[in-house]
């Protein structure tokens, strides 16, 4: 059965008996662990991050990256096309972005636009982002064959939180630059975001490349979740390849 935004529960916090602070210390140091296990065996990692406006994707990121080695990593932060990368096939941007293998690659939006902005806003034919859901699908598939591993993520909050963000970062002098024109001109258009997102996970949620939705009005909770996904799916995939990523200590322990 196919994942949608309204299963999602968007009560969910972190637990009350959980440290935010140890947890997420824990599992950034686990998330190192794996950064220098996939340099070691020459496997890339590719994470994509869609979801609303101010749903939190970027103090997502944050987390996940913070204790990384910077070598090993980059985020992209992705806008509307240029006009030269309008002339080449809407994926032409993203293959000149992705990771070495190796290496880390972090999209905070994605090729995924196709099927979102592009489709909503009219940027693209109802030809072209029909076909694009095949398209996506094969970009993802070419890399999962090739020592990838991909895994997307669909950041989700509700209408009234991200009305009480909105007006936060409108009184924020440090935020204020996250707050446009569009972003408010996007609420009005929820519903067809909601339809299109749906849409999205029905057609391109694959085995080889998964959408995990997370609920994200408790930021703590949706920033924690994220990297146990990340960790998780890394080891399942690696343990399908038969590759066993061990934790520092326990190899440690092992050789004495």
């Amino acid at each position: 059965m196919a994942q949608t935004i309204e299963k999602l529960k968007m009560d969910k916090k972190l637990d009350e008996h959980v440290s935010y602070k140890k947890e997420l210390k824990k599992l950034q140091y686990e998330m190192l662990n794996i950064q220098q296990f996939l340099f070691k065996h020459d496997i890339g990692l590719i994470l994509a991050f869609e979801g609303m406006d101010a749903a939190g994707k970027g103090g997502a990121i944050k987390r996940l990256t913070e204790r990384l080695d910077p070598r090993g990593y980059i985020v992209h932060p992705i806008a509307a096309p240029t006009p030269e990368d309008l002339k080449y096939n809407h994926l032409h941007r993203f293959w000149n972005r992705l990771p070495a293998r190796g290496q880390i690659g972090i999209f905070d939006r994605t090729w995924y636009g196709r099927v979102l902005v592009e489709r909503i806003e009219g940027f693209a034919t109802k030809k072209e982002w029909k076909r694009a859901y095949d398209e996506l699908n094969q970009f993802e598939k070419v890399l999962t064959d090739d020592d990838y591993i991909v895994m997307k993520f669909w950041v989700q909050i509700t209408e009234d939180e991200q009305l009480e963000r909105f007006k936060a970062r409108k009184e924020d002098p440090y935020k204020q630059w996250k707050l446009t024109d569009e972003d408010w001109r996007n609420r009005e258009k929820w519903p067809l975001y909601v339809e299109a997102a749906n849409e999205m996970f029905e057609k391109t949620d694959k085995k080889n490349a998964p959408w995990v939705l997370i609920e994200g009005n408790d930021k703590k909770y949706a920033r924690i979740e994220v990297l146990k996904q990340v960790i998780q799916y890394v080891k399942a995939v690696c343990e399908k390849r038969g590759l066993q990523i061990t934790d520092p200590a326990e190899a440690v322990s092992k050789e004495v």
